[in-house]
């Protein structure tokens, strides 16, 4: 059964809102953009697609962001604590239900970076920042992963001695 909710209301006030922001952003790029006459290379679309991974994971996961994602929780009294819970309804909802979502923010962000990226060449610099430090999280947490995965080996064969 469908559970119509005002939920749905707000969710529908977001995309009309991103479907303005995409319809003005290729109005603007069309008469401001510094790459319509010459075809993206390859190296354009990698930074992109590096500096937008970076941003999601930036702003779903990262401890500096947090503060921002709390601004749109509610503060619940739990016994002699507080918790934080998402809001039941309204435009904060669906904020906060956003800014926990990998895709849903992906292709904001996506559209954000692609945006300032074709717009202005001074994008270029804040862009290749934020692949670079794409490229080294991924490093890290490949790292990480070795580690944690030669520990489990090492525990395992430890265990069949």
């Amino acid at each position: 059964m469908i559970r119509i909710t005002d939920q749905y209301f707000w969710n529908f006030v977001f995309l009309v809102f991103f479907l303005c922001l995409v319809v003005m952003g290729v109005i603007i790029l069309e008469t401001e953009s510094r790459f319509l006459e010459t075809p993206l290379k390859p190296l354009d679309y990698i930074l992109m697609t590096l500096a937008t991974w970076r941003l999601i994971r930036l702003f779903v996961y990262d401890t500096i962001t947090r503060f921002f994602r709390e601004q749109f929780w509610d503060l619940k009294k739990v016994g002699r604590g507080f918790e934080l819970v998402k809001p039941a309804t309204g435009p904060r909802r669906t904020l906060a239900d956003l800014l926990g979502c990998i895709s849903c923010i992906g292709i904001w962000m996506g559209s954000t970076v692609v945006f300032f990226y074709l717009l202005t060449p001074y994008a270029f610099i804040p862009v290749v920042i934020l692949a670079i430090s794409a490229v080294a999280q991924f490093l890290q947490n490949l790292g990480t992963l070795v580690g944690h995965t030669s520990e489990y080996l090492d525990k395992k064969s430890k265990s069949l001695d």
